[in-house]
Parts: structure tokens; C-alpha cells; sequence
């Protein structure tokens, strides 16, 4: 009893100093494990581990194979919570750069790795490429806590955030079928039979995860759930489905959840954000036990065996190597610049479901008399341990080195997402300025992606915006929504990170109704003309934005003026003549070049007239 329940406070614990220090949690976990484990042999009274996961004697935790059942489970649940989160429509429009990295790039490593391990290690080619198909995997646990220190441009960290999550059942794919190779095929190696195993595993897995997905998608859409108990039948369908699936063909049930999620993620169940929260709280419950326990699994005999020159060999082949080799390739043809191609290629920490599938699958080979099986599971723990260190402490100094470190944050987030966001949103597009439309309105949020803006069904009271890693190169934060307290509430929240230049909100009824003079408006209101209502009847009239030529500081003010004083127009950027874009709040401090001009929401002007006549056209 002391032993779980130690487990499970530790394992919080080291969640929360991860989430404290900005590292990946997978770190602490792993070092408490060791240190609770083999560690803990070399300082104990009686020369036994504090925490011993599989029982022996009158200690431990699960005796026999139940350790290993444990594990498959939870490694089934988390990568079932993986597959909810891909989204075709997301997965298409990162373009293909993701698309080679997590193909051509996972080639290069599963290839290269497989021959290094063989001829530095010496293992058997089943044992080296096995090795080899389990550190395909980074993942998104642990690049996530990585970028979210650094701001970087937006493709940059889309890129290895898209590779992190799109990696994970990918690469358990694959080492769950070199895993069935190596155990049917045994001595003989790949025979007839181990790729008649290989066929049945891709069947069964992928009638399983469909099947289960709509089934549980028809159940809870036909309402056969009820509400308070959604989330604990979710869990158990994952389980059944995994446990059949496994039955039916051995190893398949990973191949299985992971289909169901991805089911799931892509059908219209209006529930399944309240199936994200519960499976991301539950994922971190298990992670924090589970590495714990794999950690402490390991034996320092385990650890002796990898502490040689050997594994600093191997280690550097993966990093200096593989790494960049993969993803100089993936990305021939791309716009992305070499600093940034570099940058890519130093961060690459392997993580959960690598460790946790080594484990599982080391341990069963060496039951089975594999030889060399017992250096996957030590040599895996090293790979992941090394290269999160590596990237937790050199990211942010290697984005510096190679020029990728954004000292300015230019980008633009917009919360709202209706016509007048939508209209705006396209014109800062159409100006080369990354912009991201915010909405819980899926009917806005579709428009905005038709017109090719970014969008994020996302509701700024339940989440917190700034875990989002593509949000790191923010600067500007817009509130334009009809609700002045969620616009005031926008700015109060994120202005310190998200609108660290400028953040802006429209002026509420009260407000406007009050009447603001342009000299003593707040300096955070967009316009001190127009409110939600009168806005949204502008956009609607004239859904375009205009630009007019000016050469001077009076014609500015002129033409402002002008605008002032009619209600179907509305001010909204001066662009200087390099293209830069400065929000109207406070006219009579902005500076004026001769080639810039007045961006504005309405009807046209007759520029002639209005400099003739002066304002009251």
C-alpha cells in the first residue's frame, strides 16, 4: 500500500516540477524511478529497491506478468488519447513537410539506426532494427514543454509539434510489427508466417478500431449514455476493444485504439472535448505512474550494461547524424530557411510511448530467450533520457546560436471570429502578417478556415492559450467579440503574453453610448466610432477593407476626419511604405511618411473631394 500510494505522489510531483521548470515530465519520472529503484539498492539497509514493481518474496507491486498487462493497458489508453487529438483537416494543410518527416524522415532513422546498432553494439539485425523502430517516436509531451520556452516563428514549431503527435502511434506501429516478426518468425527469422501475423495484425487492428469507434460513436450520438457516465464507458470500450482485438491477433490491440481514437477525433460527437479532458487527465495519471515503475523496473545490471563507450557511440549517431540526415531530406524543396532546418534537427527527445513499448516488448523477449534482447529496454531509457536532457537544456541557447529565437513577436491572434474578425483577419493575411481567429462558434470557425485564416474553436474561460507552443510568436491580441466582459476579459488575461505590442478591444455599449473622444479614448479600443453592432453593419455592407494613398500628416488627419464623421466607415491601420501596419488608436502621435496609407472598413471615398472640401462631404 505505501509503495502505490508513494507512486502515485511522486509521480504528481514530478509532474508538477516539470510543469514549474518548463521540462519535459518524462525527466523527473524516469530520474525518480532510478533513484526509487536500482538506485536505491546501493543505500538501503538490507540492499533491496524502496519501490520493486514486480513481486518477489514478500515484495513488490504485481506479481508475475501483471506488471506487463498493466502496462499494455496504459499504453493503450494514452495512445488511444493520441489518436482523438489527429485531425484530417489539421493534418492537411501542415503541408509536406510533416507528411516526408514522419515518412521519409522515420525511414532514415528506422534504417540507420537498425545498421548502427548492429555494428556498434553488435546485436542481432531483429534485436537492432527493433531498437531502431522504437526511437522513430519524439512526441508531443516532451518537445511541448520544450517550445513552450522559445518563441520561434510559426512554422517552426508547428512543424515539430505536428511531427511529435503524428509520430507516436506511427511509431508504435511499426515497432509493434517488428515485435511481431522477431516472436513468430523466431530463429527462422522473417518467414511466410511472420507476414502472415503482420496482415492479420493490420486487419484486426483496424476492424477493431472501427468498429469500436462507431459503435461508441452511435452510442453516444443515439444518447444510449447518459451523461455522468460517458467518460468511464469511453474508457471501457478502449479497454474491451483492446483486449478483444489483442485476443484475435496478438499485439494488435495498440494498432486497434489508436484507429478508434483517430474514428473518433474525426466524427462531428459534439462530446468529444469532455472525452479529451477526462483522457488527457487520466494519460497524466498513468504516465506519472507508469514511468515510474519502468524506471524501477530496470536493474543496475541493466544500467551497467549500456554504461560503455558503445552507447555514447550510438547515441551520437542518432543525434549528430540520423537526426539531421532525416530532416534535411524531408524538408529539400521546402520554404523553410537552413537555420531553421537545423533548428529542427536539434530537437528530436524521444519519449513516453518509446520508453514504455521498450519496456514491455524487452522484457517479453528476453522471456523468449531472444538473444540481445535485454539491451532494448536499457538502451531506449538511455536515447530518451539523453536527448531530453539534451534539448531541455540547449534549446533555447541552439534557437539563439542559429538565429531562430524571435526577439519580436509580430504575430496576431483575434478572439471572435465573425464577419468583422473575418474580414480584418484576411486583410492582415493578405498583408503577410500570421493571424489566428479564436471562437467557440463552429459556424464562424468554419468560414474563417474557407477563407484560408487560421482557427481555434477554443474557449478563452476553460483554457489557458498560452500552452498553445504556435502561439509563441504572438504579439498583438484583438478582442471583437459582441460581449464586452469576455473582450475585457481577453485582455486581462493574456495581454502580459499575447499582447506584449499591442493588445486592443471594441469599445463596449456603455461606452459608445457615452460617446469617446479620440484624445482621451483608453488606448487599448480599436475605434472610437464604432462598437460590436455598428461594426458588424459595416462588414456586412462593405466586406472589404480599403487602402488610400496619403503623402503627409494633414491629409491624414483630413481624410480622418472625414471617416469620423461617417457611420458606415471605420479607420482601422496607417501602412507605411515598407508594408509595416500600425492600428489607429491615437492618430495624433503617429508619424506619417510620404508612400504610406490609410487602411479603412467601408464605402469608397472620393479622395479629390474630401481634400477640397474638406470634412464635411
Amino acid at each position: 500500500m505505501i509503495e502505490l500510494a508513494g507512486i502515485i505522489v511522486l509521480g504528481i510531483l514530478a509532474q508538477w516540477v516539470a510543469w514549474k521548470f518548463k521540462i519535459p515530465a518524462i525527466l523527473p519520472l524516469i530520474l525518480i524511478g532510478l533513484f526509487v529503484g536500482p538506485i536505491s539498492t546501493l543505500i538501503s539497509e538490507d540492499g533491496t529497491q524502496w519501490i520493486q514493481p514486480i513481486y518477489n518474496g514478500d515484495k513488490g507491486l504485481f506479481p508475475n506478468q501483471h506488471l506487463f498487462n498493466f502496462v499494455s493497458l496504459a499504453i493503450g489508453i494514452i495512445l488511444f488519447e493520441g489518436g482523438l487529438t489527429l485531425k484530417r483537416g489539421e493534418v492537411s494543410k501542415i503541408g509536406p513537410v510533416i507528411g516526408k518527416l514522419i515518412s521519409l524522415g522515420s525511414i532514415v532513422t528506422f534504417a540507420g539506426a537498425g545498421l548502427a546498432a548492429h555494428y556498434i553494439f553488435g546485436l542481432d539485425w531483429r534485436i537492432s532494427f527493433l531498437f531502431s523502430s522504437l526511437i522513430i517516436v519524439t512526441g508531443p509531451t516532451v518537445i511541448t514543454p520544450i517550445l513552450r520556452n522559445i518563441p520561434l516563428k510559426k512554422d517552426v514549431s508547428a512543424v515539430l509539434k505536428w511531427e511529435g503527435i503524428l509520430i507516436d502511434p506511427i511509431g508504435a506501429l511499426v515497432a509493434v510489427l517488428v515485435f511481431e516478426f522477431i516472436s513468430v518468425g523466431g530463429d527462422a527469422g522473417y518467414t511466410k508466417q511472420a507476414l502472415v501475423e503482420f496482415g492479420k495484425i493490420v486487419l484486426i487492428g483496424f476492424a477493431f478500431g472501427i468498429s469500436g469507434g462507431y459503435a461508441l460513436y452511435y452510442a453516444i450520438k443515439k444518447k444510449f449514455i447518459p451523461h455522468y457516465l460517458l467518460n468511464v464507458v469511453a474508457l471501457s470500450v478502449v479497454l474491451l476493444i483492446f483486449v478483444e482485438s489483442d485476443v484475435f491477433a496478438h499485439e494488435s490491440g495498440l494498432l486497434a485504439v489508436v484507429v478508434m481514437g483517430m474514428f473518433l477525433g474525426n466524427s462531428d460527437l459534439p462530446n468529444l472535448k469532455e472525452l479529451l479532458y477526462f483522457k488527457e487527465s487520466l494519460s497524466v495519471l498513468l504516465i506519472s505512474i507508469l514511468f515510474i515503475l519502468l524506471a524501477a523496473n530496470i536493474s543496475l545490471d541493466d544500467l551497467l550494461l549500456v554504461y560503455t563507450w558503445e552507447t555514447a557511440a550510438l547515441l551520437a549517431v542518432i543525434v549528430f547524424v540520423l537526426r539531421p540526415v532525416g530532416v534535411f531530406m524531408s524538408t529539400i524543396g521546402s520554404s523553410l530557411k537552413t537555420n531553421e532546418k537545423l533548428f529542427i534537427s536539434w530537437v528530436g527527445p524521444r519519449g513516453i510511448v518509446a520508453a514504455g513499448i521498450a519496456s514491455l516488448f524487452g522484457t517479453k523477449l528476453v522471456e523468449q530467450g531472444i538473444r540481445g534482447a535485454e539491451y532494448i529496454t536499457p538502451l531506449v531509457f538511455a536515447v530518451v533520457l539523453a536527448t531530453v536532457l539534451l534539448n531541455a537544456a540547449t534549446a533555447r541557447l541552439f534557437a539563439r546560436l542559429v538565429g531562430v529565437f524571435l526577439t519580436t513577436s509580430e504575430s496576431i491572434i483575434i478572439v471572435g471570429a465573425s464577419k468583422p474578425s473575418r474580414v480584418i483577419g484576411k486583410y492582415l493575411k493578405k498583408n503577410k502578417r500570421d493571424v489566428v481567429l479564436i471562437d467557440t462558434n463552429a459556424n464562424n470557425i468554419n468560414l474563417a478556415r474557407e477563407l484560408g485564416l487560421d482557427s481555434l474553436n477554443a474557449n478563452i474561460y476553460e483554457g489557458d492559450l498560452t500552452d498553445n507552443i504556435e502561439f509563441n510568436d504572438v504579439g498583438y491580441l484583438i478582442a471583437m467579440t459582441g460581449n464586452d466582459e469576455i473582450n475585457r476579459y481577453a485582455l486581462t488575461k493574456y495581454s502580459a503574453t499575447l499582447g506584449e505590442n499591442g493588445s486592443f478591444r471594441l469599445m463596449s455599449d456603455e461606452e459608445r453610448k457615452k460617446g469617446l473622444q479620440n484624445g482621451s479614448a483608453p488606448s487599448e479600443v480599436l475605434s472610437t466610432t464604432h462598437d460590436y453592432a455598428d461594426l458588424t453593419r459595416v462588414a456586412n455592407e462593405f466586406p472589404s477593407i480599403q487602402e488610400i494613398d496619403i503623402d503627409s500628416a494633414a491629409v491624414f488627419q483630413r481624410l480622418l476626419d472625414y471617416i469620423y464623421d461617417h457611420k458606415d466607415m471605420v479607420a482601422l491601420f496607417l501602412k507605411a511604405p515598407d508594408g509595416e501596419l500600425s492600428f489607429i488608436t491615437n492618430p495624433s502621435e503617429m508619424e506619417v511618411e510620404e508612400g504610406s496609407q490609410l487602411a479603412y472598413l467601408g464605402k469608397t471615398i472620393d479622395v479629390e473631394s474630401v481634400l477640397q472640401n474638406g470634412s464635411n462631404n
